[in-house]
């Protein structure tokens, strides 16, 4: 068994899954949009330019869902699924994801995004296994705060590292290991696997894919 691991946002979507979802409740009227919009655009700048503070980046994320219940927020994602993440998953990644499975290999999304908007695009996608930063909860009801490391550059080894320990499993272990990643924030975790891939790359990581000899590929239809 080999393993393969995938970022979510920007590498198996054409997009951003956080960015995407604070755009949906401001489109719902939800959260305010003069405020949140010019909020999130400034975070997801920030993470392009490798400067994001993912705590303060939590802060902001993490907070509309203390404020609505689980029934409403389970409503709304389902919407947001189908008008907002559907169209942003094309055939190309479907069939990479498919064509490891096929192989047997364990397969994993490791994303920085929380897992109350990631896990069911990980279903969607059939990816049984999914690292991501972890909402809190108390009786069923988010507080608005992080569970836990975040899983955001260096961060993501740590989760993937406790995650294959708890299957009796550790990374050097595997004959094989890909990780597919469009950014340079994920260059901690890319150089840990045997096959690192960039996948519809920024310019930082192209440059260092290009100068190291690490595939480059598209998913974009």
């Amino acid at each position: 068994m080999n393993l393969a691991l995938f970022d979510l946002d920007n590498t198996l979507i054409s997009g951003d899954s956080d960015f995407e979802w604070a755009q949906f409740l401001i489109g719902k009227g939800v959260l305010d949009r003069e405020v949140h919009e010019a909020k999130n655009v400034e975070f997801y700048e920030q993470y392009k330019a490798g400067t994001l503070d993912i705590h303060a980046f939590l802060d902001f994320q993490l907070a509309p869902l203390s404020r609505h219940s689980r029934a409403e927020l389970e409503a709304w994602h389902l919407q947001f699924i189908t008008t907002r993440i559907r169209p942003l998953i094309g055939a190309a990644s479907r069939e990479l994801v498919a064509k490891h499975a096929r192989r047997g290999d364990l397969l994993a999304i490791v994303t920085a995004t929380n897992s109350f908007v990631t896990g069911p695009i990980a279903r969607e996608f059939g990816i049984p296994h999914l690292i991501a930063t972890i909402p809190a909860q108390e009786n069923g009801r988010f507080t608005g705060q992080p569970r836990g490391l975040p899983s955001f550059r260096e961060g993501k080894i740590a989760r993937v590292e406790a995650w294959l320990e708890s299957l009796g499993l550790w990374l050097g272990g595997f004959e094989q290991s890909w990780f597919y990643s469009d950014s340079h924030n994920d260059l901690p975790l890319l150089e840990k696997v045997t096959h690192p891939v960039a996948v519809d790359a920024d310019a930082t990581l192209t440059q260092i894919a290009t100068q190291r000899g690490w595939p480059r590929i598209s998913l974009r239809d």
